[in-house]
C-alpha cells in the first residue's frame, strides 16, 4: 500500500512540482530536525523508565538501559512487521532480565491501552479545535446521504456487537470477552500500582514530547512554521495513526500529512516534503537505535 501511494502521488506531480518539492527538502533546516529527533529519543527514554513502574509491583527491577534498548528494538521491528515490537520487547526482557515473557507482555498491553486513551483524547481535542473547517470539508466532499448512511451503519454495527457480546455463547465471543477482561485488568493494575502518580505524569510527558517533537519539526520549513498549534495537533494525530496501523507509516505518513495540511491552505508539495522530512528522520533514528541496541544488548549484559 505504501509503495502504491508513493507511486500514485509522484505520478500526479508535474516536473516543476517535483523540482519544487526537492527544493523544500534540500533547504530545510536540519539542525531543527535534529532537535526534533532528540526530543523523540527522549520520549523513548521516558517510555523505558515508565515501564519500570509497571514491572516493579511484579517483583522485577530491570536496568533502564535494557528497557531502553528493548523499546528501541521494538520500534525497529515495527518498521518491518506492524505491532511485532510489542512481542520483541517482551522477548528482550525475558532473555536479558529473566522477566517471564507473559509478565512483560502483559505490562506492554496495559501501557498500550493507556496510550490509546491519550491518542483518543488528542483526537477529540483536535476535532474540537478545528471542527468548523473539518465539518465544512466533510460537507463539501461527502454527500449528506452517504454521511448519514455511514453513521447509521456504525450505529447498527455497534448495536449488533453489543448484542453478540451480551447473548452469544460462541467460542469467539468467549475469546473476545477474555481479551476485554485482560485489557480491563491491565488498566486497573495501573490504578493499584505504587507509583501511579509518576506513571500518569510520565504518560503525559511522553505524549507531550511526541507533540513537541512534531511541532519543532514544523519550524524546519518557513512554509510550515506558522501553521499554528491546533493544525499541528491534527496533523500529529493523523501521522500517529499511520505509524500505529502500518509499517511505521511507510508511504502513508507523507501522504496523510500532505492531505491534512492542504485543508489548511498548505500547498500539497510543501506538505509532502514536510511529511518525508519528518518520516525519514524518524525512521533513520529508529533504525540506527534499533540496530545498535541489537548489537549492544549481548555485550552490555555479558559485562554485567
Amino acid at each position: 500500500m505504501g509503495v502504491f501511494l508513493i507511486w500514485y502521488i509522484y505520478n500526479k506531480f508535474t516536473p516543476a512540482q517535483l523540482k519544487e518539492l526537492t527544493g523544500y527538502v534540500k533547504n530545510a533546516n536540519y539542525w531543527i530536525i535534529a532537535i526534533s529527533v532528540a526530543l523523540s529519543i527522549l520520549s523513548h527514554v521516558c517510555r523505558a523508565h515508565r515501564w519500570s513502574f509497571m514491572l516493579e509491583p511484579l517483583g522485577y527491577k530491570p536496568k533502564l538501559a535494557n528497557n531502553f534498548m528493548a523499546v528501541s528494538v521494538a520500534y525497529l521491528m515495527n518498521v518491518f512487521i506492524p505491532k511485532s515490537g510489542e512481542v520483541s520487547r517482551g522477548i528482550v526482557l525475558d532473555k536479558y532480565e529473566k522477566i517471564p515473557f507473559s509478565a512483560g507482555f502483559g505490562t506492554i498491553i496495559s501501557e498500550r491501552v493507556v496510550d490509546l486513551i491519550l491518542l483518543l483524547a488528542f483526537i477529540f481535542i483536535s476535532l474540537a479545535l478545528k471542527f468548523d473547517i473539518l465539518y465544512s470539508y466533510m460537507l463539501e466532499k461527502i454527500p449528506t446521504s452517504i454521511a448519514y448512511t455511514v453513521i447509521l451503519a456504525f450505529f447498527t454495527l455497534g448495536v449488533l456487537v453489543f448484542l453478540f457480546l451480551k447473548f452469544s455463547a460462541s467460542k469467539v465471543n468467549s475469546k473476545i470477552k477474555k481479551f476485554i477482561l485482560g485489557l480491563k485488568q491491565g488498566v486497573l493494575s495501573i490504578v493499584t500500582m505504587k507509583k501511579k502518580g509518576l506513571f500518569i505524569l510520565y504518560t503525559f510527558f511522553i505524549w507531550g514530547l511526541y507533540l513537541l517533537s512534531f511541532y519543532t519539526a514544523t519550524q524546519a520549513l518557513p512554509e510550515t512554521a506558522e501553521i499554528g498549534l491546533s493544525t499541528t495537533m491534527i496533523a500529529f494525530v493523523v501521522g500517529s495513526f499511520t505509524f500505529a496501523f502500518t509499517n511505521s507509516g511507510f508511504g502513508t505518513y507523507p501522504a496523510a500529512i500532505a492531505g491534512v495540511l492542504v485543508l489548511f491552505n498548505i500547498p500539497f508539495t510543501v506538505g509532502t516534503a514536510f511529511g518525508w522530512i519528518v518520516w525519514s528522520s524518524s525512521i533513520t533514528s529508529i533504525i540506527v537505535l534499533g540496530v545498535c541496541s541489537l548489537l549492544i544488548l549481548p555485550i552490555y549484559n555479558k559485562e554485567a
